[in-house]
């Protein structure tokens, strides 16, 4: 049973006539004909009476009208739903994020993009890059911010890259409090706030041991605020993105020799996202 077919019985059912019936649908009437005779195959029942002055709709044909009536009704509010979607007057989005974003001021750039559309509902989530890759290519997020490693994830399309530097963060009275730049290895055996579980504790720890340094940790943080708090307090440095460092408040040195930066990607699965919101938001975003 397709759709056609309703609306063919349903036109049929209004004029009790295949030569009006067709007229109002556009169509010739041996094709209306043939289609109504297909609807009564797959239905397995006689919808009309045909006589000579006019069409009726027998036992079965009534059974079939408040049901046909329907459909037709659910269809029209559906187009209107998609139509309302793809036009952008209703929608969600969804887009995940690092904790430690800093290239992009994704809060403002929702606020300005949901000025333009105030119909679509965006969602926000926050996690850990493996987390964030999993939930894009899973649909669960159209888009998501990552942090990388040199390069995008292979299974993801990368729609724009920014590079982020990380800074030493310490805390007034520190021995480096006063420097604007420091060697890496200068943070050698220094007591160590790290931020544990993520993809920046695990670089940190890569580049230190490139380095030969050894870190001393002797507290850990899961929220980059926390951590902040926690240096500010005197238990240590920190190693974090230096427009956090700035924000902070508290005396900050670019690292050197070397220096530590990391890519961040913004993500999807397909080159152009099937939801039109999710379009719609990365054209916001990069373009």
């Amino acid at each position: 049973m397709e759709l056609r077919q309703l609306d063919h019985f349903l036109a049929v059912a209004r004029h009790g006539s295949f030569t009006a019936a067709a007229r109002e649908r556009h169509v010739v009437q041996s094709a209306l004909s043939a289609s109504i005779r297909k609807l009564e195959s797959a239905l397995g029942a006689q919808l009309f009476e045909r006589t000579t002055r006019r069409v009726l709709l027998t036992e079965a044909g009534r059974a079939l009208l408040p049901v046909a009536r329907r459909i037709a009704a659910d269809v029209v509010v559906a187009r209107g739903e998609v139509s309302a979607v793809a036009g952008l007057a209703r929608g969600r989005v969804s887009v995940g994020t690092i904790q430690t974003l800093t290239v992009v001021d994704l809060p403002g750039e929702l606020g300005e993009f949901r000025l333009q559309h105030p119909g679509v509902r965006i969602h926000v989530r926050e996690g850990i890059a493996p987390e964030l890759v999993d939930a894009v290519g899973s649909g669960e997020l159209d888009l998501a911010y990552l942090a990388g490693d040199g390069k995008p994830v292979e299974e993801l399309v990368s729609f724009g890259e920014w590079s982020q530097r990380m800074v030493l963060l310490s805390h007034p009275g520190h021995r480096l409090a006063d420097r604007s730049r420091v060697r890496l290895t200068e943070c050698d055996g220094e007591p160590f706030v790290e931020f544990s579980g993520s993809g920046l504790q695990a670089l940190i720890e890569r580049r230190c041991a490139e380095a030969g340094v050894r870190l001393n940790r002797v507290c850990e943080a899961t929220h980059i605020p926390l951590l902040v708090d926690l240096v500010a307090a005197g238990l240590g440095v920190s190693i974090v993105p230096d427009a956090i460092a700035e924000r902070s408040g508290l005396p900050c040195a670019r690292i050197e020799e070397p220096s530590i930066t990391r890519p961040i990607h913004l993500v999807g699965r397909s080159p152009e996202p099937a939801n039109p919101a999710a379009r719609a938001l990365l054209r916001h975003l990069v373009g």
